[in-house]
């Protein structure tokens, strides 16, 4: 069974910096695509970015473009978000998930195998 923790979430003002970490359980954890996902107040749950199992691709939405950074290390079986000049409306609940299969669709929340439980990420103004 393949788990994922989410951590790193917490309060910062807008122009601040957070990094989440999920730590997947697992020995297969190199053999994933990682995403994350974040899901703000009334809105539905939306793509933020992801990392090839291998880390040499990454993609992510166009809002945090420039601003968040994927990065893993399979030898600590974690991915992590660096999330720089954070505004507002970044505020959500952040998710990490894992995929097989292509790479291809890892925008698609439908193809991702396993979920994290979400940390929160609150941005004053």
């Amino acid at each position: 069974q393949v788990q994922l923790v989410e951590s790193g979430g917490g309060l910062v003002q807008a122009g601040g910096s957070l990094r989440l970490s999920c730590v997947v359980s697992g020995r297969t954890f190199s053999s994933y695509h990682m995403g994350w996902f974040r899901q703000a107040p009334g809105k539905e749950r939306e793509f933020v970015g992801a990392i090839s199992w291998s880390g040499t691709s990454t993609d992510y939405a166009d809002s945090v473009k420039g601003r968040f950074t994927i990065s893993r290390d399979n030898a600590k079986n974690t991915v992590y978000l660096r999330m720089n000049s954070l505004k507002p409306e970044d505020t959500a609940v952040y998710y990490c998930a894992a995929k097989r299969g292509g790479w291809d669709t890892a925008r698609r929340e439908e193809m991702y195998d396993y979920w994290g439980r979400g940390t929160q990420v609150t941005v004053s103004s």
